[in-house]
């Protein structure tokens, strides 16, 4: 694998979609600069997908309608928008096909018309290892009518295509890059066939990696032992070119799907503490999220995350309420881009 920089990936991005994925620095204070090469770019990235457990844990139903994005999950998807753009900065959306079936999507216009990016994140939310039919999505265990005679990689492909297409002709945009749902720790390394794929569909990068770490005991609090093990993971979240020539952008532990929904860390600050730990050098960049959500004890005063630093990005998943009640939404993957 030939490894580039974050710097590198920006770079060669930039050229190919006219710099609109990514940010200039952003100060302490919101302003626009560019760093030196001591500093970080950070880019922040948004998922548009409901979740499973939120807002309450045992809440299931969004597994078979990952694009149907309720009122608050639009509402903060567009307030985050706004926040960043505000502070000089865009987010990098990657969005379910099946949000564009939605009779308003005005909100999500307005979204790219601001400037942000919309990446593909396949139409149905489909795992794009699945090998058997019902490793695919839950939707079509429950109808597998809807993929009756087609084998799963046949599927996947479709199911990204499609995805695209509605992106074209609802939106009137092209994907901006690719975003597996779900990391995985190889990403697709051990899959030429799936970079192959993604490079006949016009991709020329993907977001697949989720490296491995140590995890705390489920509802504990993590220790110093933990947060170690995710600092040092981020040596395994830097960009890379597979042989086939496709480009891998790795997410960065720890998400605050991995710490809340499935570790149960037993508060907001658990996650929030590990995601500032992993700062191991650069810049605070103070951007405030949230769409008028509550913060701790319903305080209504906004989050501030984004504390960037160069081999760090922090994985959220913008679409639902939160347990933890953060800010009302839940948040995405961020990119800090390595100088």
């Amino acid at each position: 694998m030939q490894r580039i920089s974050r710097r590198q990936f920006s770079q060669q991005a930039a050229r190919a979609t006219a710099a609109t994925a990514f940010l200039p620095g952003l100060t302490a204070h919101g302003d626009a600069t560019y760093p030196r090469a001591d500093q970080a770019l950070i880019t922040i990235t948004l998922d548009l997908e409901m979740s499973r457990h939120y807002p309450t844990r045992g809440t299931l139903h969004w597994d078979y309608e990952k694009g149907n994005l309720d009122t608050d999950t639009k509402r903060y998807s567009r307030e985050a928008a706004r926040r960043v753009k505000d502070l000089g900065g865009i987010i990098h959306f990657f969005c379910v096909g099946r949000v564009l079936e939605q009779e308003n999507i005005e909100w999500l216009e307005e979204i790219t018309e601001t400037g942000h990016p919309v990446g593909n994140h396949t139409y149905d939310h489909v795992n794009v290892h699945a090998k058997q039919a019902e490793q695919l999505q839950f939707r079509f265990q429950r109808a597998p009518w809807l993929i009756r005679g087609k084998t799963p990689a046949e599927v996947i492909e479709h199911n990204i295509a499609m995805a695209s297409w509605a992106m074209q002709q609802r939106l009137g945009i092209e994907p901006a890059g690719f975003r597996t749902p779900g990391g995985f720790y190889r990403g697709i390394e051990d899959r030429p066939d799936l970079q192959q794929m993604l490079m006949r569909l016009g991709f020329d990068w993907v977001s697949s990696r989720y490296p491995r770490f140590q995890t705390a005991v489920k509802t504990q609090r993590p220790d110093e032992a933990v947060f170690q093990t995710i600092i040092e993971s981020q040596t395994r979240a830097q960009p890379y070119t597979y042989p086939t020539g496709l480009i891998e952008v790795p997410m960065s532990p720890i998400s605050d799907v991995n710490a809340m929904r499935s570790l149960r860390w037993t508060t907001e600050a658990s996650f929030l503490s590990g995601c500032d730990r992993s700062y191991v050098s650069g810049y605070r960049a103070n951007l405030q999220t949230g769409s008028g959500g509550r913060g701790p004890g319903g305080s209504g005063e906004p989050r501030r995350v984004g504390q960037a630093c160069p081999r760090r990005s922090i994985n959220l998943t913008g679409s639902c309420l939160s347990p933890f009640d953060l800010s009302g939404c839940h948040f995405p993957e961020s990119l800090y881009l390595k100088q």
